[in-house]
């Protein structure tokens, strides 16, 4: 058993079968090698969009390379939980891993901007799989008192993935080529893969059914609540990556009616799941418990808070104050340095003192701060504050999404604990995609006002067009009209950061009910309840300590 005085990176896990620390080790590495490459992959492909839309000579399907991705790892993420229970962790984690190394090789070989956006997809498909079982694996064999530490490192190893694919991916394109990009991914999956086939083990509910045939297993999925979840997280989706990117109105049929499509699919997946699947691929009763409820709906708040933050901010810079990319890129250096510091403090502070509720609440308070902060931002806000404005939001950000996926795994049996990670990451993910759909769409729309009652007369429509489609365009602009510009675009951040603070403190009030388990620091210990059991619920509730 593992206890507080086990070396860091030494954990024993319990039976059936110890892990040497040098086991597991190898197992990190292989699960972090993944980790790495997804993060690397997201960045790359970002900055080299518009290279490849014009080498495929489809520069207006190019924004489709990362739609294509982010939706299909949305989708298929949360379906991983129950594989994991279903076929295993190690089945699992290969077979998202080889969709996500097929799919990003594909991309490599693809002659038209079809099939590379068809092959994105493919990778994403396996992409959010390589994140919910690597999460799992880790929690499998570390003590509950230690995860949270692990989870700092291993955003650390996203953070450093995502800050070398935007260089690597500029180099590779002024001088290999594209295609290059895709290609140079593939042996470090091939590796972590690797890694992961010798060193994953199975947990008891898998071992339990060894001898299950494989038939007896794939009658096991829930087929119609994974096809429904699929179907209905990508056609809402989709409509509001029309209304956000694509700039249809909401009047339009695509938009709608997509919309209204999504969600009588997803009335369908909820009926599915309570009703006729025997292992729900998400087990809504889940969601009913306090804990894992709010955790579900604090981790989609904190998404949607996050991600408007960081699509929003550079636009300020460059669009309200026509500074260049670079100098806003640098406004958010400090930003991501408090997400790294942040994730390691909390994992830090959970294995020091055994709690986590109440910095959760006090980051939470730091949140709100810095929303109040960055909705006043205006032509005379100092440079210093310009720079650390973010500090406090994103050192709580990851903060708790460390606490919070903590007190979800000890909220649940430990047999729960896939199912419990891919519905965490079903919600951050599509807080992520609508976080920037739905601010993208409300800036857009306040600032089409804003610009109509500034500019009138002939040709304003075609000048209004323009600077709603190109924040390049104002530089082209009379001093005047410039003026005109810059602030119709300050005004319209300025309401969306308003509408941050709202959701900053739905976020804070998400997080007070989640209750504080004990936090054991053996990987068999199960966590402290009381018999304050709400009718209903299949898990009694902690008595949080104070």
């Amino acid at each position: 058993m593992a206890t507080e005085s086990t070396p860091l990176l030494v954990p024993k896990p319990k039976a059936p079968g110890e892990v040497s620390g040098l086991d597991f080790a190898l197992l990190l590495t292989g699960v972090w090698s993944l980790t790495f490459i997804s993060s690397l992959d997201g960045t790359i492909c970002a900055t080299l969009i518009s290279t490849i839309g014009s080498s495929l000579e489809s520069m207006q399907l190019s924004s489709w390379i990362g739609t294509a991705y982010l939706l299909a790892l949305c989708a298929f993420t949360p379906l991983y939980g129950r594989l994991a229970n279903i076929i295993g962790r190690r089945p699992s984690i290969l077979f998202a891993g080889t969709l996500f190394a097929v799919g990003t090789i594909l991309c490599g070989f693809a002659q038209n901007m079809t099939q590379l956006i068809l092959f994105r997809a493919v990778a994403g498909m396996g992409g959010g799989g390589m994140t919910v079982v690597g999460s799992v694996l880790v929690s499998d064999n570390v003590p509950l008192k230690s995860r949270g530490l692990y989870q700092g490192f291993a955003n650390l190893v996203f953070g450093l993935g995502g800050a070398i694919g935007a260089p690597l991916g500029g180099w590779l394109g002024d001088s290999i080529g594209w295609r290059a990009a895709f290609f140079c991914q593939s042996p470090l999956v091939v590796f972590g893969l690797f890694l992961l086939y010798l060193k994953a083990q199975e947990p008891a509910v898998v071992l339990a059914a060894a001898g299950t045939s494989v038939s007896a297993k794939l009658k096991r999925i829930d087929y119609a609540g994974s096809a429904t979840l699929v179907l209905a997280l990508v056609t809402f989706l989709l409509g509001m990556n029309f209304k956000s990117t694509g700039g249809y109105e909401w009047s339009d049929p695509q938009v709608w009616g997509l919309l209204v499509t999504g969600v009588a699919i997803a009335s369908l997946f909820v009926l599915i799941e309570l009703k006729f699947a025997s292992e729900p691929v998400m087990p809504i009763t889940m969601l009913k418990r306090r804990t894992p409820g709010f955790v579900a709906l604090h981790n989609f708040l904190l998404s949607v808070l996050s991600f408007s933050t960081v699509y929003n901010t550079p636009l300020y810079f460059t669009a309200a104050r026509l500074r260049t990319s670079t100098n806003a890129g640098a406004h958010l250096i400090p930003n991501s340095i408090a997400v790294a510091v942040g994730s390691l403090f909390a994992g830090w502070y959970m294995r020091k003192t055994g709690h986590y509720w109440k910095l959760q609440s006090l980051v939470g308070l730091g949140i709100i701060a810095a929303n109040i902060i960055l909705s006043s931002w205006n032509d005379e806000t100092p440079e210093w504050v310009l720079y650390t404005t973010l500090v406090p939001s994103a050192f709580g950000f990851s903060t708790t999404l460390t606490t919070t996926l903590v007190a979800l795994i000890a909220s649940v049996p430990r047999d729960d604990i896939p199912l419990a990670t891919g519905i965490s990451y079903l919600f951050r993910t599509t807080g992520q995609v609508l976080g920037v759909s739905l601010s993208a769409a409300l800036t857009q729309t306040l600032l089409a006002r804003n610009l109509r009652a500034r500019f009138t007369g002939p040709g304003a429509s075609e000048l209004i067009s323009q600077i709603l489609h190109s924040t390049a365009y104002i530089h082209k602009l009379p001093p005047d009209q410039q003026e005109l510009a810059t602030t119709s675009w300050a005004l319209a951040l300025r309401v969306v950061y308003r509408c941050q603070i709202v959701l900053a403190v739905c976020l804070f009030l998400s997080s007070l009910p989640i209750e504080e388990y004990s936090l054991p620091d053996t990987i068999a210990a199960a966590p402290v309840k009381n018999t304050t059991t709400p009718v209903g619920d299949e898990e009694a509730a902690p008595a949080r300590d104070e």
